[in-house]
């Protein structure tokens, strides 16, 4: 039976839209009038007041509310107010911008007078900068917080894509949508070659970074807050590991309460996000003709090319490939939480199911994890506990071929008469196979993750009062990943002898950190002395395992031994750092702030002698707000300049670099084979730490009671004695080695901008702004003041950029035959792609197209990226809509760029044109096999702006549900990537570009429109 066609997929996907609708308005009735009238009543007053700052002053605009509900009112230009309907033990809420919120309890009185205090919002909040915790005012580095009000708020399988866009100077991009796959994450920018950017991620103080961990097995409900560690100051406490940035995750725990009970799912529907129009049956035989005549490629039977297409089209029947290989995805979230504590012990325990069928058939995904905090007071200076987490990755299944369903032709044939998939639709062309194929193998991909962490914390002062302010922390964690793919194939992908490989992995790892603390205050000075001693372990091995020539194909890889023959291969490698961290941060009367910070870290990576590296810090902070002069800029309710100048490491290389290895080969010697060890890569015993070197100047700012706050920063790094693969003459005997050569700059600008835009007793509008720049560009490479054009990297130029011809036109008929090709392109002909001419002294055309033409024309990082995000509350309910925006960028597009004898060849995009003498376009070459002489790669800008998130979220009224024991319910309806709006030929401008016959065709996965239904319940 035929599938569902597209259309009825968006219309089932619309009737789950208006279904969830339905459901959010019979959940909202229904709790209404399920309440309604139960309970009391008590006889009702008005109550009038008048609102007053601490220095007498009246307070206009103060949001009057009875706590619960969405009865209020808001105070007049005076600050009197009037506020009807209220009875005896009503609370009320008294709020205001920039002033702490005040609950007052109703009585007998029916007048009231409030006075509210000052609140510096933002500024006194603490948040995790490494190895402890800082009052923000305090704060000297660049660091960014996430608000757990956010994380909560968009429902995401991976906590990275709710940073996205709410934090400057981190660039997030979802480079694949295949379910289970964590985005790319990069803070300003980078800046080394070869090595990894990724940022050091550190959760409840263990690193999961480089231990073999990611932030996917990280359950985003688990999560209290988020901080990035951007600036030389903030990222210097972890050395080596800070060059790319630090994201820091804590996780939730327990508090002295009675158990509390929390449950969050929802349940949701995916569909691609855009799907190019492919051409119609019509232009597919109209390019079989143009085919046919401009490259004489044969017609199996006028109008169609293959054989197996002549029945379908003598049937009229068609096949939309697209559809055949998607399906309507579906995903759902469990989790369920129990917290709470006592004087002396908290808990937090969470379980969570993720579950996602992805839109191409077999791309599934399921994720279980446990997580358990807990927290127990032993002794009065004496506190242990755990953070651990156990956790199931399942990405089983065979999966269709999204490239390949591109390229069938919709007269290909699918089934053989038996009812197996054909296995070339488009016979006798066997360029393309059955995207379906592979959905008949059932290959395993599983990882098994344990992390158990545990803690000790002394505070010294509890054991002799002398000793007040120094504590000790000993943070030990230990993580084991198991993982193992498995896969068989057959006859039914046409492997006719069959093939069956396993390979399993281990990593074990282990960090121990003591850490030592004093804090001294005296008068007004502050003085926060840190000491670290860290040390980290990794082992790591693999065993793979392949056999093939079966007789049958019944039981795949769990009888390899039933393989004629087979292969065997395994690898270990061990990786070790320790390191030692001193910190100073010192304060006077909180106006001016120092900090200085020293670590030196020794990794095994290299060489003795040159395994250690020291990385020092210093920053500078001056609260402005707090001097005497600015007492009467009463607008002004922050201002903080911070500077700061640091440098940190990056090892950059694998292990066992700075050795020369062997490896073994198969030699024939005396009718048999033999193992034999040869020389396989030349060590470098001089290789010693990739440097970054920073600056930062940094504003904190906050206006008319902090209703305007943000900051803005500027930077700059240089990363020098990059660790590069250097090419060696072929003399040597080896290709290349890797040396310490190379250097790189940085420079950024980021603007973090919040807004209160309206706030009444029912309306709140706030908005976010970020904004961020930043461009990194190759200062030296070899020292020889030379371009490396193999590797695409040139001095003065970003580090990814697009080198290639100017593209001015197709050459046209009249062209040709005028000889206006003769001394620009002479190998031109009608229809071929045009390129300009430059290659010549002073940009004079010389009259020939060579590679000096190529030039610079773009980079492949954005110049510069932003977000908005703006949250309006009305009463109950709170809509949150965020907007992104990524310009400046540009790669090949390669949908574009194929071989045009391949595109006459198979079906493509409708919006990809062609060259003939009949439509003479200047924009679209012919499909001559050789149209691209000189490989021109159609690099185009892939700039967009997305409406990225948008969620309404309904909490219902807390008067509510106190009468039925409940302490929080909200529900939600929430779509993710609804609209992008760009010029990109293709799925995505974030598409991950994969073409025909690359063996990695399963990244070929475009972006996907989410939509969800959730709720949140606290008992």
């Amino acid at each position: 039976m035929k599938k569902k066609s597209k259309l009825n997929q968006c219309y089932f996907s619309n009737g789950i839209l208006k279904t969830m609708a339905l459901a959010l308005m019979l959940i909202i009735v229904h709790g209404t009038a399920a309440f309604a009238g139960s309970g009391t009543t008590l006889q009702e007053k008005s109550v009038t007041g008048k609102v007053l700052s601490t220095s007498g002053e009246s307070l206009p605009g103060v949001s009057i509310l009875v706590k619960g509900t969405t009865h209020g009112t808001v105070s007049d230009i005076d600050g009197n107010f009037s506020l009807s309907d209220v009875r005896a033990g009503d609370i009320l809420v008294f709020s205001f911008i920039g002033m702490k919120e005040v609950e007052l309890t109703v009585g007998d009185q029916t007048s009231i007078q409030v006075t509210m205090e000052d609140a510096v919002i933002g500024v006194d909040e603490v948040v995790v900068v490494g190895y402890g915790t800082q009052k923000k005012s305090d704060i000297t580095g660049s660091v960014s917080s996430v608000s757990e009000e956010r994380l909560a708020k968009i429902p995401v399988s991976n906590v990275m894509q709710a940073v996205q866009g709410a934090v400057s100077g981190v660039n997030i991009t979802q480079v694949s949508s295949i379910p289970g796959e964590a985005p790319s994450v990069l803070v300003r920018g980078g800046g080394s070659l070869t090595a990894s950017t990724s940022p050091y991620v550190v959760v409840d103080g263990i690193p999961i970074s480089k231990m073999g961990g990611s932030i996917n097995d990280i359950n985003p409900n688990d999560i209290k807050s988020i901080e990035i560690l951007k600036d030389a100051s903030a990222t210097a406490i972890y050395g080596m590991n800070g060059a790319n940035g630090v994201i820091l995750i804590t996780t939730k725990s327990g508090k002295s309460s009675t158990p509390t009970i929390k449950y969050s799912g929802y349940v949701g529907v995916e569909e691609f996000a855009h799907i190019p129009e492919m051409v119609s049956t019509d232009e597919l035989l109209a390019r079989y003709a143009e085919g046919n005549r401009i490259n004489g490629s044969p017609l199996y039977e006028a109008p169609v090319k293959y054989q197996y297409e002549v029945e379908n089209y003598k049937n009229g029947h068609t096949i939309d490939w697209i559809d055949e290989v998607s399906q309507t995805g579906i995903q759902q979230n469990h989790n369920i939480s129990v917290s709470g504590g006592s004087e002396k012990m908290s808990y937090y325990i969470s379980g969570d199911l993720l579950d996602q069928k992805g839109v191409v058939k077999g791309y599934n995904y399921k994720r279980n994890s446990i997580r358990t905090n807990i927290d127990a007071q032993v002794t009065s200076y004496l506190k242990i506990g755990t953070n651990s987490s156990i956790v199931y990755h399942n990405r089983d299944g065979g999966r269709a071929n999204l490239l390949n369903a591109e390229a069938m032709s919709p007269y290909g044939r699918m089934y053989e008469e038996d009812g197996t998939y054909t296995i070339y639709p488009m016979f006798g062309e066997t360029l393309w196979a059955n995207p379906m194929l592979a959905t008949t193998t059932s290959p395993e991909r599983r990882q098994f993750n344990v992390n158990l962490n545990a803690f000790a914390y002394v505070t010294f002062g509890d054991i002799w009062k002398p000793l007040t302010g120094l504590t000790y922390r000993l943070n030990a964690g230990h993580s084991s990943i198991q993982s193992r793919n498995s896969n068989y194939t057959g006859q039914s992908v046409n492997d006719l002898l069959g093939t069956a490989t396993i390979d399993r992995s281990e990593t074990q790892a282990y960090t121990i950190e003591n850490i030592l603390r004093y804090d001294y205050d005296l008068n007004k000075h502050h003085i926060d002395l840190t000491g670290v001693y860290s040390s980290q372990e990794r082992e790591y091995n693999t065993n793979w395992a392949q056999a093939s020539d079966f007789v049958n194909d019944e039981l795949g890889w769990n009888r390899m031994q039933a393989g004629a023959s087979s292969s065997v291969s395994s690898y270990a490698d061990r990786y070790a750092a320790v390191s030692q961290m001193g910190r100073l941060n010192y304060s006077y009367d909180s106006r001016y702030l120092f900090t200085v910070t020293v670590r030196r870290d020794g990794s095994s990576v290299f060489a003795d002698g040159m395994k250690y590296g020291t990385f020092p810090s210093v920053a500078l902070g001056w609260n402005i707000r707090h001097e005497s002069f600015m007492a009467n800029a009463e607008k002004i309710t922050n201002l903080k300049l911070r500077l700061s100048y640091g440098k940190s490491g990056n090892e950059a290389v694998s292990v066992y670099r700075t050795f020369t290895t062997m490896a073994d080969r198969q030699i024939p010697f005396g009718g048999s084979t033999n193992i034999a060890m040869v020389t396989d890569r030349l060590g470098n015993s001089d290789l010693s730490w990739e440097t970054k070197e920073s600056f930062n100047l940094g504003l904190d700012f906050g206006l008319f009671n902090n209703r305007i706050n943000g900051s803005l920063d500027v930077y700059s790094a240089n990363n020098s004695d990059l660790l590069l693969s250097r090419k060696l003459p072929s003399a040597s005997g080896f290709g290349s080695v890797t040396a310490n050569i190379g250097e790189t700059t940085t420079k950024g600008i980021e603007l973090t901008l919040n807004t209160v835009n309206v706030a009444t007793a029912n309306f709140k509008w706030n908005s976010s702004i970020v904004f961020s720049n930043s461009k990194s560009e190759i200062s030296e490479l070899y020292g020889d003041g030379l371009d490396d054009i193999g590797s695409g990297w040139f001095l003065g130029e970003p580090i990814g950029v697009i080198r290639d011809y100017k593209k001015v036109g197709i050459w046209q008929e009249s062209e040709i035959a005028n000889g206006d090709h003769l001394n620009w392109d002479p190998v031109a002909k009608a229809g071929d792609v045009k390129l300009a001419d430059i290659s010549g002294p002073d940009g004079v055309p010389d009259g020939v197209i060579t590679d000096d033409d190529r030039t610079i024309l773009g980079q492949t990082a954005p110049k510069w990226t932003g977000g908005l995000t703006n949250t309006f509350a009305y009463k109950n309910f709170t809509l949150n809509v965020f907007i992104q925006t990524v310009q400046g960028a540009m790669r090949n597009n390669s949908h574009i760029g194929m071989a045009s004898d391949e595109i006459e060849r198979r079906n493509s995009f409708a919006e990809i044109g062609y060259w003939t003498p009949e439509n003479q376009s200047n924009e679209w070459r012919s499909l001559n096999k050789n149209s691209n002489p000189h490989g021109y790669g159609f690099p185009v800008k892939n700039n967009f702006t997305r409406i990225k998130d948008v969620t309404l979220n309904y909490d219902i009224p807390q008067h509510l549900l106190d009468k039925a024991g409940i302490s929080a319910l909200s529900v939600y309806l929430s779509g993710r990537n609804l609209y992008t709006f760009t010029d990109w030929i293709g799925w995505d401008p974030e598409e991950r570009d994969t073409q025909r016959g690359w063996s990695n065709w399963e990244i070929n996965y475009p972006a996907v429109r989410t939509i969800v239904f959730g709720i949140n319940l606290t008992l």
